[in-house]
């Protein structure tokens, strides 16, 4: 009790020296950015899972081919959940004397329980999307299927007996694929006109579908309960089986936003521990004093302990105001960063992080110092140089190591990305510290040529090594992230934006016919458009590999057995595509005429377990082709080009039935040429992709908003650790100002000396801080987010005058108030 009554009394005194509030705002900071970041990695998390079960228009779908009994129906309301019933089948739609075959998608009220429906009023007209479903007697027709035979908004469709008017064009369902199997072109129907078709019947080919939304848990609940009680003809689908390839951009927004958290955390540690160990250092004649009265060694460390508590506590609570006001500021940024109405709601986990990393940072990097003061010898009193004995440096190291991994890892998940920072920084500030030491070494010989003011400031370098050595790696640490995270992050996120050009396709053709070619390239140029490049496509399917059953063969995972054992599309290409880059073999010559030949996409060939040299069996229309991988590709899936997991050498699918697809950018002018073209070619499907263009392009530009917010907290985080370092050596700056003051020394000599001292150290940080920076925005742009990255000489005179700049301004503020100390107040202290 008396070392909390001690401690708390003793406490508003302590947050007015410096090292305190850089220890506080530290602390502070590291709270607001895991408590802001954490809310809303956290959200957007969910959200992208919202966005996957678009893929499925629900959470959970069951689907037979026989109708849902209504006793799944119940059980799903019995946990809450949203239900919706949908039908498809195909069916042939007429339109006067012209048909075309159409896949009739019959849906109930609540459809699609994730995701929208989007129409537009007229082909190729603006999208929107709506609420709700048809009306009865209404239908909502794909723009392929009214061009195919000749309709338009209020035109009559005959759907088997039942005439329909057609109240909208249909350009997207969330349960749509885009896939290039999906040749026939949609049309929603209501669910209560159905039966007035005729279409249904016994024998009739009708998938039936129970689509299941709610809150996460409950959706689990459900599956949980069915899994074991679904007759055999029910099939269960989950968003975890859907596309991983999906909003990749939205991933990138969170892998970003972590990135982000996690350099503010290691700054804040950075910042902790250096003011942790001058925090301390203070403290210790105080210690000496009352030992020498009587205080015993738990007394002292408890007065400690509950102080550092009240820090962390007083960290924790700024911390968390201020990451929630950050976070409601990016939550209204970001609001539409999914093209949901509104994010989803997070749980207690960030803000238990938040407050858990508090006492992780002051523990892991500030227990070391309050070990060294509890063992502070009451010689002290009379001799300031007594000190009491260090801690093991590999205990320290080892425990500030330990605590910042672990509650980074808790942080953000991502072995990956702490395995590039950590052994980053790690490697970073080793070769910091040497390079202060060898200037520490050089200086002390070679600072007799400078003048008055450089002399001074070299000699201090010089007198202090150990702790000038150890300021250079301060600095750098600090000017490396800053770098990393100012000049880079736009390189990074430049190189985002560059990934979807402002020219990228905003068409797919699919399902041309080889004798429809040269009639349609002849159209495109008839319109003054460049005609686009035809990919050929083969649909087939995988029997052996290495003369081994694909059933049979086991596969490293699923995704690598259903690649394996799905219908299959091929192509052939006599050279790479710009969209794919060669990663290991060699690619076969333009005029290749020899035996079939393979190229396979990386991690295809890692999910299937091939490699090199196996052979491939395909089963084409009933006629066997084998082809040997030579080569493994990385393709760009963003580049919204066609791509294939597996291409032939050329030769290898001739004579094999071969239709052509291919991609291009038609500006909104030019839009009835497609109209045209799909009227002339109904066996043409086009597909529209520029609502997913605009979905990704505002992902990116939202997240990016995001990034450039968050950045606070990292600059505040480099600032506080430039503050912390100049903080370290304050106490003997005062004093040599004061002595040299005395002497007869002019204030402004004084000033100069100690700019000099903060210029050399900022060259010198600035300098290995370049590089750092630069070798990991490298790794981090080329292995987390797969993005080119190209090094900049910009960087380096950034790097460098920015150190100088940078050091000099936070030494500056930091190191006045020692220089306009007066002397007689000072010296009259120290000999107290």
């Amino acid at each position: 009790m008396k070392a909390l009554v001690f401690a708390l009394r003793s406490f508003g005194r302590e947050l007015r020296s410096g090292e305190v509030l850089v220890l506080l705002a530290a602390v502070g900071l590291a709270v607001a950015a895991l408590t802001a970041v954490g809310f809303l990695t956290d959200r957007i998390g969910k959200a992208v899972a919202r966005q996957a079960n678009e893929v499925l228009a629900a959470d959970l779908r069951l689907r037979s081919q026989e109708p849902v009994p209504q006793e799944w129906r119940d059980l799903a309301k019995d946990y809450d959940l949203e239900t919706a019933d949908t039908l498809s089948f195909p069916s042939v739609v007429f339109k006067d004397d012209d048909s075309a075959l159409a896949t009739i998608k019959v849906v109930s009220d609540q459809y699609p329980l994730r995701g929208k429906v989007r129409v537009a009023d007229a082909l190729f007209g603006e999208q929107r999307a709506v609420d709700g479903i048809p009306a009865t007697g209404e239908v909502w027709a794909d723009g392929a299927l009214l061009a195919r035979v000749g309709a338009d908004v209020g035109d009559t469709l005959f759907v088997g007996e039942l005439g329909v008017r057609v109240a909208a064009v249909l350009t997207y369902r969330p349960d749509q694929s885009i896939g290039f199997a999906s040749l026939a072109p949609s049309l929603i129907m209501n669910i209560a006109d159905v039966s007035q078709t005729g279409l249904i019947g016994e024998g009739s080919r009708v998938a039936y579908a129970l689509l299941v939304a709610g809150d996460e848990q409950d959706v689990a609940d459900f599956n949980e309960a069915i899994e074991d009680r679904l007759p055999d003809e029910i099939r269960v689908r989950s968003q975890e089986e859907s596309s991983e390839r999906a909003y990749s951009a939205a991933d990138r927004a969170q892998r970003f936003l972590s990135l982000t958290a996690v350099i503010s955390l290691l700054l804040s540690a950075v910042a902790v521990a250096m003011s942790a160990r001058r925090f301390a250092h203070r403290r210790m004649d105080t210690v000496a004093l009352m030992k020498s009265l009587g205080a015993t060694q738990g007394f002292v460390i408890s007065v400690a302990l509950v102080q550092l508590l009240l820090l962390g506590a007083l960290g924790v609570v700024g911390g968390s105001f201020i990451g929630f006001a950050a976070e409601e500021l990016l939550s209204r940024i970001l609001i539409d960063l999914l093209q949901q109405g509104e994010l989803p709601g997070v749980g207690l986990r960030p803000v238990i992080l938040a407050c858990s990393s508090a006492m992780v940072l002051l523990l892991g990097f500030a227990l070391p110092s309050l070990i060294q003061l509890r063992n502070t010898p009451p010689l002290r009193v009379l001799r300031h140089d007594a000190m009491p004995p260090a801690p093991s440096r590999l205990f320290v190291a080892g425990l500030s190591l330990a605590a910042v991994a672990a509650l980074l890892y808790r942080s953000v998940g991502d072995p990956v990305m702490l395995l590039i920072l950590i052994g980053g920084i790690i490697v970073i500030a080793g070769l910091l510290y040497l390079l202060g030491r060898a200037m520490v070494s050089v200086i002390g010989r070679a600072r007799s040529g400078v003048g008055v003011a450089w002399r001074y400031g070299l000699a201090n370098i010089a007198r202090r090594g150990r702790d000038s050595a150890v300021q250079v790696v301060a600095f750098g640490l600090g000017i490396t992230v800053l770098l990393l995270l100012t000049l880079v992050r736009t390189d990074l996120l430049e190189g985002w934006r560059s990934t979807l050009a402002d020219d990228a396709p905003n068409h797919f053709l699919i399902n041309i016919q080889p004798h429809e070619l040269e009639a349609v390239r002849a159209r495109f140029e008839a319109s003054d458009i460049d005609a686009p490049v035809f990919t050929p496509l083969v649909r087939a399917r995988m029997s052996t590999i290495n003369d081994e059953s694909v059933k049979d063969r086991e596969y490293p995972n699923e995704d690598g057995k259903w690649l394996a054992n799905r219908e299959a599309n091929l192509s052939w290409a006599a050279e790479l595509s710009s969209s794919n880059e060669l990663l290991e073999g060699e690619w076969w010559p333009a005029d290749y005429a020899g035996p079939p030949l393979a190229s396979i996409e990386t991690e295809a060939a890692e999910n299937a377990g091939l490699k090199i040299g196996d052979r491939l069996k395909f089963v084409i229309a009933g006629r066997e082709v084998e082809a040997e991988i030579r080569s493994t590709r990385k393709v760009n899936w963003d580049s919204f080009q066609p791509n294939f997991f597996i291409v032939l050498s050329p030769g290898a699918l001739d004579g094999m039935p071969t239709t052509y697809i291919s991609s291009m950018r038609v500006a909104d002018d030019k839009q009835a040429l497609l109209v045209d073209l799909m009227r002339a070619h109904p066996s043409i499907s086009v597909i529209d992709l520029g609502a997913i263009l605009e979905q990704v392009r505002g992902i990116i530009e939202k997240a990016s908003l995001a990034v450039q917010a968050v950045f606070v907290f990292t600059l505040a985080a480099g600032i506080a650790v430039l503050f912390a370092a100049v903080q370290s050596t304050i106490d003997e700056r005062r004093f040599e100002s004061a002595m040299l003051r005395a002497l007869g020394a002019k204030k402004r000599t004084v000033f100069a000396g100690v700019m000099a001292e903060f210029a050399a150290l900022g060259t010198a940080a600035g300098i290995l801080a370049s590089a750092g920076a630069s070798v990991l925005a490298y790794l981090i742009a080329t292995r987390l987010f797969e993005l080119p990255y190209e090094f900049s000489p910009m960087l380096w005179l950034a790097g460098v005058s920015g150190g100088v700049f940078v050091v000099c301004i936070s030494g500056y503020f930091a190191a006045r108030s020692a220089v306009n100390s007066r002397p007689a107040d000072v010296l009259r202290k120290v000999n107290t």
